[in-house]
């Protein structure tokens, strides 16, 4: 099976789907498949991975609400590449632009759109869920509908990666949507990474001693992981007891999240760590992780730090549902500050000892990526077995 991913929201320096294109990379050199990923780059130029995987880059203007990624500005390169290429499956990863190229892509491949965004999670319902209710919202935002579901048409599948979002594009009128999972790289995150001696240097980073509590934060700085509401709420928990907080993440938000831990010595903010060993450790010998995002598709991070057996801290919409567990996590009504310190208050009012014993229990229970690319192939086996029929 020959694959080209069309992958709009790659990066150097991205995140998630940065992370899940090379998992995808590393399981097709595994499994035989010739997989090729386009991606918007500085320059036009092709990488060949030792696996045999390649990665061509397009060269894209840049994002100007975030430069560290960029866009495909048309759709010819795109469509010489598949041309060139001639796939059995090509996949769009972004419900914009990238969408509208491979669905008028006239190749016979099979076809298939990765919601690897949820716009009207990141955007509608966080600028508007707290005044209007969603059939409102949803309403005001049809045309993002409307382009959605005339793209889905061209399309023999619609992947999402959780059932929250799943059920919304159902509701709205998506065609042949398939729910499958995402998950964590094998061997890579484990409860017996935990190590006393990091625990104690990141509490030493926010002038606390090792009886403290560590939360840790780790995502992209950008308005939709509500870093600044998860700040609020340490900083209004530190007051009563010592916990400390170690945000971890890069992004145009940097300045806004400094500003909100202004002077507080506990909370700290580090740059991304690229050293995958290194923050796998990091996540284990946290006490718990707080996330204030509800609009992700999945959540790597979080499924990374459950498997570290990490007591969690979570909204109650979106992928992060999907990591809800009331041995071991607390929830709140997503971007509401007031639930959030509620919440935290909760969570740092329960014993840890049985906290950290629950969530490192649970930690194998966590979805593998690979099982995740089994389900993905076997979808796309049943397409191009389809149009064989056909």
């Amino acid at each position: 099976m020959k694959i080209v991913d069309v992958s709009a929201f790659y990066a150097p320096h991205g995140g998630g789907v940065r992370t899940y294109v090379e998992c995808k990379i590393a399981y097709a050199e595994r499994m035989g498949i010739d997989l090729v990923v386009i991606i918007p780059g500085e320059e036009d130029r092709e990488d060949r991975r030792p696996g045999g995987a390649r990665v061509i880059s397009v060269a894209s203007p840049k994002l100007i609400f975030d430069g560290r990624y960029r866009y495909f500005k048309s759709a010819g390169p795109i469509h010489d590449i598949l041309n060139a290429e001639q796939p059995d499956i090509v996949e769009a990863s972004s419900p914009w632009r990238t969408a509208n190229i491979v669905a008028d892509w006239k190749g016979p491949a099979r076809k298939s759109l990765f919601m690897h965004a949820d716009p009207m999670a990141v955007y509608a319902y966080r600028w508007f869920g707290q005044v209007a209710p969603r059939d409102t919202i949803d309403r005001t935002f049809a045309p993002y509908h409307n382009h959605l579901r005339r793209a889905a048409a061209k399309f023999d599948t619609v992947v999402c990666c959780n059932p929250d979002l799943e059920a919304r594009l159902r509701h709205a009128g998506i065609p042949n949507v398939t729910m499958i999972p995402l998950g964590i790289e094998a061997n890579r995150f484990s409860p017996n990474l935990r190590s006393a001696e990091l625990r104690a240097k990141m509490l030493a980073k926010c002038h606390l001693p090792e009886d403290a509590r560590l939360l840790l934060a780790i995502c992209r700085l950008s308005p939709d992981k509500r870093l600044p509401m998860v700040i609020e709420a340490v900083s209004v928990a530190s007051a009563k007891q010592p916990v400390g907080l170690v945000v971890i993440g890069v992004g145009r938000d940097r300045p806004m999240v400094l500003k909100a831990i202004g002077g507080n010595p506990h909370i700290r903010l580090i740059d991304g760590v690229r050293d995958r060993a290194l923050l796998a450790r990091m996540m284990a010998s946290a006490d718990g992780f707080i996330h204030g995002c509800e609009s992700e598709t999945f959540g790597i991070v979080i499924a990374e730090v459950a498997s570290s057996g990490v007591p969690l801290i979570l909204p109650d919409e979106g992928g992060a549902v999907t990591f809800a567990d009331p041995s071991c996590s607390v929830s709140y009504r997503a971007g509401n500050p007031a639930a959030l310190v509620h919440a935290l208050d909760q969570f740092l009012d329960r014993d840890p000892t049985e906290l950290q014993a629950a969530a490192v229990r649970r930690a194998d229970q966590v979805f593998c990526i690979n099982d995740h690319f089994d389900n993905l192939i076997d979808t796309y086996q049943q397409c191009t077995m389809t149009m064989q029929a056909a």
